[in-house]
C-alpha cells in the first residue's frame, strides 16, 4: 500500500484524541457555564458579529494573546454593548466582561490571558438589544495560573498601580484610534508559589477598569485572576475633538482563588492623557 494512502487515515487519527478533549470540554460550557451566566437565554454560535483570535498552543501559557475584533459598527442604532470572555477549564473561568458604547467607536478588545490546561477560550457579545452571539477557539497549554511571575515581588509591588496609555497611530477627528493601556500590576492569582519563601501567595488582582474621554465612557472591564500579570488591553475610542483620556483602575484581595464572598476591597489608581486630533 503506498504511504500516500495512509496520510489522510494517519491524520483523522491523530486529530481523534483531540476531538474528544474538545467534546468533553463542551460539556463544561453546556451543563455549567451557560447556565451559570445565561441562564435561559438563546445564544447563537456565529463569527457574524465577532472574531476570536487566539493561539492553538500557547507559547506561555501565563501569558496567551487573546483578540476580540467586532464585525459590526458602533452605532446609536445598533452596537456591541458587552463581551464576556471565558476559559471553560481555568479553576476560575471567568476572565472578564467589557462594556462598549457607540463613543467606543469599535468593540475590540486585545490582552494577554492565563491559560491554566487544554481549553475552549469563548467570547459572548450582547447587543445592546440583548442578542447573544458566542464565538470560541481551542487552545492548548498547561499551568498558566499557577506559572510564577517572573518579576521580582518588592520591584512589582514598588511600581504597583502605575499606568501609561499608548496610541497605535495617528489621531483623527471622528474616526476610531486604537490605544493600548498599559497597568503595572502582579495580578496574583492565588495559586503562584513565591520562590523565595515557598508559600503560595495570597490572590491579588484588578477588578474593575473605566476608561473615559472627556467623561464619556470608552471602555469598562471587570476582570478576575486570568489576565496575565502586568494586564495590557488594547482598544477603540473616537476623539470627537481634543481632550483627556482617564482610566480608573481598581483592585482587590480575595481569600481563595476560586471564591468571591471573602474579598478586600483594594486601591483605585487613576492616569490621564492628553489627546489633539
Amino acid at each position: 500500500m503506498k504511504y500516500s494512502k495512509l496520510w489522510p487515515a494517519l491524520f483523522i487519527t491523530a486529530l481523534l484524541p483531540m476531538a474528544a478533549m474538545a467534546a468533553e470540554d463542551e460539556n463544561i460550557w453546556n451543563k455549567v457555564l451557560k447556565a451559570e451566566f445565561f441562564a435561559g437565554q438563546a445564544i447563537a454560535e456565529s463569527d457574524q458579529a465577532i472574531e476570536l483570535e487566539a493561539p492553538l498552543r500557547a507559547e506561555d501559557p501565563s501569558l496567551v494573546p487573546v483578540k476580540v475584533s467586532s464585525k459590526i459598527k458602533q452605532t446609536p442604532e445598533q452596537y456591541i454593548k458587552k463581551i464576556l470572555v471565558l476559559v471553560d477549564n481555568n479553576p476560575y473561568p471567568y476572565v472578564g466582561e467589557f462594556e462598549f458604547s457607540p463613543d467606543s467607536g469599535k468593540a475590540d478588545i486585545a490582552m494577554r490571558i492565563r491559560v491554566n490546561s487544554n481549553s475552549w477560550i469563548r467570547a459572548i457579545a450582547q447587543m445592546n438589544d440583548g442578542t447573544l452571539t458566542m464565538t470560541k477557539k481551542f487552545v492548548k497549554a498547561s499551568g498558566g495560573c499557577s506559572a510564577p511571575s517572573g518579576a521580582n515581588s518588592d520591584e512589582a509591588m514598588a511600581r504597583l498601580g502605575k499606568m501609561k496609555f499608548k496610541l497605535d497611530g495617528e489621531v483623527k477627528a471622528g474616526e476610531p484610534t486604537s490605544v493600548q493601556l498599559m497597568i503595572s500590576h502582579p495580578n496574583i492569582t492565588g495559586m503562584q508559589m513565591d520562590q523565595v519563601t515557598r508559600f503560595v501567595k495570597k490572590s491579588h488582582f484588578v477588578k474593575q477598569v473605566k476608561v473615559s474621554f472627556n467623561d464619556k465612557p470608552i471602555l469598562t472591564a471587570k476582570t478576575d485572576i486570568a489576565i496575565s500579570s502586568d494586564p495590557n488591553f488594547r482598544f477603540y475610542f473616537v476623539p470627537e475633538k481634543a481632550g483627556e483620556l482617564k482610566a480608573e483602575v481598581s483592585d482587590t484581595s480575595c481569600e481563595t482563588p476560586t471564591k468571591r464572598d471573602v474579598c478586600t476591597k483594594g486601591e483605585t489608581y487613576t492616569e490621564t492623557f492628553k489627546i489633539q486630533p
